[in-house]
């Protein structure tokens, strides 16, 4: 019980330490004048606890942090952008973490994340704007997206290994529910 209830927590304060990231974001101008385009710095909270959480978790991180942000800026457009780009990041990193032993760096991962949020942000405003040529704002998206991706995945490989050196280890349904310190059994 005292394992569900510290798990519950660290999901809500990755969940709030996501939404702080992207309201601060909001706020920071870009010397690109690119309707849409961030930094994507909460995704690093994203692929820390897709790391140490897994999927379901992160998937639930990004689709509370996407929900939150609308409920504080207002934006109510913004969040089909947020959400589908979120779902779109989480499974495709997820895909690609499952593989980083074989082939992916954390940077790798986070690359791949910001190439499909990107994808994903695209296919919402032809949706939205019943454009197919919206998609030719895609290749910009990703370019920009390859400088943040890789600062986002340096970024979480630096806090990654920090949080396994001070003993922080992966959430594991089969772990000793008994002492919630987050040892395994």
């Amino acid at each position: 019980m005292a394992r569900g209830i510290k798990r519950i927590t660290d999901l809500s304060l990755l969940t709030a330490m996501a939404l702080a990231v992207s309201l601060i974001e909001h706020y920071i101008p870009l010397p690109i004048p690119i309707p849409g385009a961030k930094l994507g710095l909460s995704n690093i909270i994203l692929l820390v606890s897709l790391y140490f959480y897994g999927f379901k978790s992160a998937l639930v991180i990004g689709i509370m942090k996407s929900f939150l942000l609308v409920l504080i800026t207002g934006f109510v457009t913004s969040f089909f952008f947020s959400l589908t780009g979120a779902i779109f990041a989480s499974i495709s990193m997820n895909l690609a973490l499952k593989g980083l032993d074989k082939s992916f760096s954390f940077i790798g991962v986070s690359e791949i994340g910001a190439f499909f949020h990107n994808f994903g942000q695209v296919l919402v405003s032809v949706i939205v704007m019943e454009n197919i040529k919206m998609y030719y704002y895609f290749p910009l998206l990703v370019f920009i997206g390859t400088f943040s991706g890789f600062f986002v995945g340096l970024s979480s490989n630096y806090l990654i290994r920090h949080m396994e050196k001070i003993g922080r280890v992966k959430y594991d349904d089969k772990v000793d529910e008994g002492d919630g310190s987050g040892s395994k059994a």
